[in-house]
């Protein structure tokens, strides 16, 4: 048996469950997966502006806190945690290592970053454009790599193993493969890795985040909520678990929403590995906190890989306000109409401009769901994507004059501007990849 466990799902996840579960797992592995589209993009501008960064901004603080214990414990890390530089975040990783007086081994896997490949005549099939047609500048592209890419790292026996972008179950299905030897041609059992990996992936999702609806759905110790592990058996079979006296429950429900989660078609779940097929899944309690998924099927892996093209969308300004009091709604609705007078009639503003009433519309005022009779309380949020930095302190400017020129009752304003990244997604032939490890000691 194998135990696997999830150390985050996303970039800014919690810290301290990840410690828990390399203090106390007994785990044979420990996966982080901290890579999305924007957080690729983000990485790719902050390599062009330092050769030296462009990998995950916490790594010091999320591997210093786990690798004592996992050197100690037998456990290998793998993590995505390179995200646009994985070199750069072996070095880092080196360096934490000495300062630490570990000595370990850290296998890089790079490949994924087809950058140099992308032209003007690229054609991004999502929007029916070219890169040139699209108009912005491209800040780099990557392909999700499949456990192809993770195998030969582990290969090198690591204490720790660094990739790029790879799918977020792969780096799972990679240690399971690696440990148990399956095929990788053998479709139904990685669709039962894949399975696992699925269900670990977001951490907290399956042990109760994002799962609690109070008061239909209750979560205990909420606050406290454990990361999740697997048991999983040479035949691909997994009890979905978490460690004793951590907050949140692993049950049946929990199980079957992570294990939709993202998937549009449950027969057929593309990744770089597999065809994984979620229909014939089997979900049973197998105790407290205990669930098994058995059944889960495949079939032949795409013959294609996804790849994702960042651009740099230029600054994303944001300003709010806010109403309170009788008729809170009407007045930030008529502030709304002067913010866009103004950035329109008075500064020629052609970019686009999202106002939001938080506290009326906000998440549903494109489907055009208004009703405010009651509303007290109303967050004034304008946002605009623009190329010009000018134009975005402009909009901030608008919305702090509301101070004096706006409706009665205003106060509250905050504004910032941020750098912007747009994504889309390409495919790409396998024979585009060129795949390195490089291993490092500290």
């Amino acid at each position: 048996m194998v135990r696997i466990g999830a150390g985050a799902g996303f970039a800014g996840d919690r810290i301290d469950p990840a410690v828990d579960l390399a203090k106390r797992g007994k785990l044979d592995f420990l996966a982080f997966e901290c890579v999305a589209e924007r957080t690729l993009a983000y990485g790719h501008l902050a390599r062009m502006a330092d050769p030296g960064k462009g990998y995950h901004a916490l790594i010091d603080r999320r591997l210093g806190a786990v690798l004592a214990d996992c050197v100690k414990n037998g456990t290998t890390i793998v993590t995505n945690m390179g995200v646009a530089n994985p070199r750069a975040a072996g070095r880092a990783v080196v360096e934490l290592a000495r300062r630490m007086g570990l000595k370990i081994r850290i296998a890089v896997v790079e490949g994924d970053d087809l950058t140099d490949t992308i032209t003007p005549d690229t054609r991004l099939p999502e929007i029916g454009k070219t890169v040139r047609e699209h108009g912005l500048r491209v800040a780099g592209a990557n392909a999700y790599l499949g456990i192809d890419a993770i195998l030969p790292a582990l290969d090198q026996e690591p204490h720790v193993v660094i990739t790029g972008r790879v799918a977020d179950p792969s780096l799972f299905l990679a240690p399971l493969v690696h440990r148990f030897g399956w095929n990788v041609d053998d479709w139904p059992i990685l669709g039962r890795g894949t399975a696992v990996g699925h269900l670990l992936e977001c951490t907290t999702q399956v042990t109760g985040g994002y799962f609690a609806d109070p008061p239909y759905k209750v979560v205990p110790d909420i606050a406290y909520l454990g990361f999740p592990y697997a048991e999983v058996d040479p035949d691909g079979t997994a009890v979905i678990t978490k460690l004793e006296g951590t907050g949140g429950a692993v049950r049946e429900l929990t199980v079957k929403e992570q294990l939709l989660y993202e998937v549009h078609d449950p027969s057929a779940y593309l990744t770089p590995d597999v065809t994984a097929d979620f229909s014939t899944a089997s979900i049973a309690e197998a105790g407290k906190d205990r669930v098994r998924i058995s059944g889960v099927g495949g079939r032949e892996r795409p013959a294609t890989l996804k790849a994702i093209v960042g651009f740099d969308g230029g600054f994303l300004a944001e300003a709010e306000f806010s109403y309170a009091g009788a008729g809170a709604a009407s007045r930030a609705e008529l502030a709304s109409a002067i913010v866009r007078e103004r950035m329109v009639h008075i500064h020629r503003c052609n970019d686009r401009i999202r106002v939001d009433l938080i506290g009326v519309s906000a998440l549903h005022a494109t489907a055009g769901i208004s009703s405010h009779a009651d509303t007290r309380d109303v967050r004034l949020r304008a946002a605009m994507r623009t190329p010009d930095r000018l134009t975005a302190e402009t909009l901030l400017a608008e919305v702090e004059s509301l101070w004096l020129s706006g409706p009665a009752g205003g106060g509250g304003y905050r504004g910032t501007i941020t750098p912007s990244v747009t994504t889309q997604a390409i495919y790409v032939e396998r024979s585009a990849i060129e795949l390195n490890v490089e291993v490092m000691q500290s």
